[in-house]
């Protein structure tokens, strides 16, 4: 049985289709991400995966319990960091952790050995008396995972973890996920529009304007696209395109005020751009297939500029 089950799962905010029958399942133990930009159904699939909002069309099960029939059991089974803060700034890391274990049940010993042990695992048990307003934000965002985890959940639903963070907080984050689902076997799906974090989840959903249009581990969202891709920059962008096509049989297709050439040779493409049409550009760039490549090829866009564009 996966440990998350969605099926045609399909939501609507009033005339605007959120999420189009998506169906995605995650086995137990694995980093799942969710990949797309702002807009394409993330943010909606956590929210009912959490229980946030009501299903509407679908069916969704988390560790075994059905989120419309069992919501008080299915919340007792994850636990989720929004993006947004949590944290009462006012308190200590202790105090934060202690009223949340109060609202999960927790009290006395109990609750003393299982704040222990998850500041231990995110190394902040030496902050246990600060108060959180003085923390970084990487350590606020520890205690915010800490928070998380107090009462062992079997699913762990991070929305886009390493925002405000630093590359080291990012690594020190991503490198505690992984030792954490190898020593408890905790689920993590994380919502994430960053190529760095995508890249380390074991598989990956690209959610675009509701739709799941690619569904794999990232080597295999990257083998989609096949051959090399080379971005150029024109002189002028549509008699260049039509240069390519009558010259060197090579269709390119524009992105921004670029031109994209996918699935080729790249070294012999290059020597023959500069051998046969020479002046019709001032730059390109040859690389091998990434994540937003897989997104451009996917969706004629780039990841970037719809995230840049909300």
């Amino acid at each position: 049985m996966p440990s998350i089950a969605i099926a045609n799962v399909t939501h609507h905010y009033g005339d605007r289709r959120a999420l189009n029958a998506v169906t995605i399942d995650i086995a137990a133990a694995e980093v799942f991400g969710l990949l797309g930009p702002n807009g394409g159904g993330k943010s909606t699939l956590l929210r009912l995966l959490s229980t946030l909002l009501p299903l509407q069309q679908g069916s969704i099960s988390l560790a075994g319990h059905d989120v419309a029939r069992e919501p008080d059991a299915v919340r007792r089974a994850i636990g989720v960091t929004f993006q947004s803060p949590s944290l009462d700034i006012k308190l200590t890391v202790q105090e934060n952790l202690k009223y949340q274990g109060h609202l999960y049940g927790l009290q006395g010993r109990a609750l003393r050995d299982r704040m222990a042990q998850v500041m231990s695992q995110l190394k902040i048990q030496d902050r246990a008396g600060d108060i959180v307003q003085t923390l970084s934000g990487g350590l606020k965002r520890r205690v915010e995972i800490a928070k998380s985890l107090l009462h062992a959940p079997q699913v762990l639903l991070l929305d886009e973890p390493s925002t405000g963070l630093d590359p080291g907080a990012r690594h020190d984050l991503w490198q505690f996920l992984t030792t954490l689902r190898s020593e408890t076997g905790v689920t993590v799906l994380v919502t994430t529009h960053l190529m760095e974090e995508a890249d380390r989840c074991d598989r990956l959903g690209l959610l675009d304007q509701g739709d799941l249009i690619a569904l794999g581990t990232p080597d295999e969202l990257r083998s989609s696209v096949g051959g090399d891709s080379i971005t150029i920059d024109p002189v002028n962008l549509t008699e260049l395109q039509q240069q390519l096509q009558d010259t060197l049989h090579l269709q390119a297709r524009p992105l921004g005020n670029q031109l994209r050439i996918e699935n080729v040779s790249g070294p012999e493409v290059v020597e023959r751009l500069a051998r046969e049409l020479p002046g019709t550009f001032r730059s390109l760039t040859l690389g091998k297939p990434t994540l937003d490549d897989a997104f451009i090829h996917l969706t004629g866009r780039r990841l970037a500029d719809e995230i840049g564009a909300e």
